[in-house]
């Protein structure tokens, strides 16, 4: 166990450092989510101009904005929880509530995400799908790339996930696990 604990640390500071990078750099999306529908508003209705391609760069924002973010959202313990027993739960209660969550429900599921969604990308980018719109975008198959990078996303932080309450079951005491916990509390109480 002390062997391949300081690589399974490594690797679970590896990737929320990472995840925390690309989640600071998709809230930049909103922003630009913002000034894009300010820009269709004033277009619309203070110069009678419309545009499909600008209300369709819109959407593609939007969804690579959630896209994006859901892994970050994961890492920083922050995502939707039905919440009733967890939070009375103790820390290593918890970390079992999250291994055994993580290896029985999140990991199939996102292995059977990117399995299906496998041959709807590729279907897409063979024929370069485009907008049905007149006038959309012709970039489609670039946005549906992103169910790809998303659920690969999704299931690295996963995978830390399951890491860190391992570690923290089996190793609570390694400087390495106390140094993780330290910096999940301190996650926790800053959001950017």
């Amino acid at each position: 166990m002390t062997n391949i604990t300081p690589v399974l640390v490594q690797f679970v500071n590896k990737q929320n450092q990472f995840q925390k990078s690309l989640g600071h750099l998709a809230a930049w999306l909103a922003l630009s989510l913002v000034l894009l529908s300010a820009l269709v508003v004033v277009l619309r209705y203070g110069f009678n101009i419309g545009s499909i391609a600008l209300q369709e760069t819109i959407l593609y924002n939007h969804a690579i904005f959630f896209m994006m973010g859901m892994a970050y959202t994961l890492q920083q313990d922050r995502h939707v929880r039905v919440d009733v027993f967890y939070s009375q739960m103790s820390a290593s209660r918890q970390a079992w509530v999250n291994l055994i969550g993580g290896l029985l429900f999140a990991l199939p599921a996102l292995v059977f995400l990117l399995w299906v969604s496998w041959a709807y990308v590729s279907g897409s980018w063979a024929i370069q799908e485009g907008s049905s719109e007149a006038g959309g975008l012709p970039y489609l198959y670039l946005l549906k790339t992103f169910i790809l990078i998303m659920g690969t996303l999704m299931l690295l932080q996963v995978l830390a996930m399951i890491m860190e309450s391992y570690l923290q079951i089996t190793a609570p005491t390694h400087e390495g696990v106390k140094h993780l916990l330290v910096q999940k509390q301190s996650d926790s109480k800053e959001m950017f």
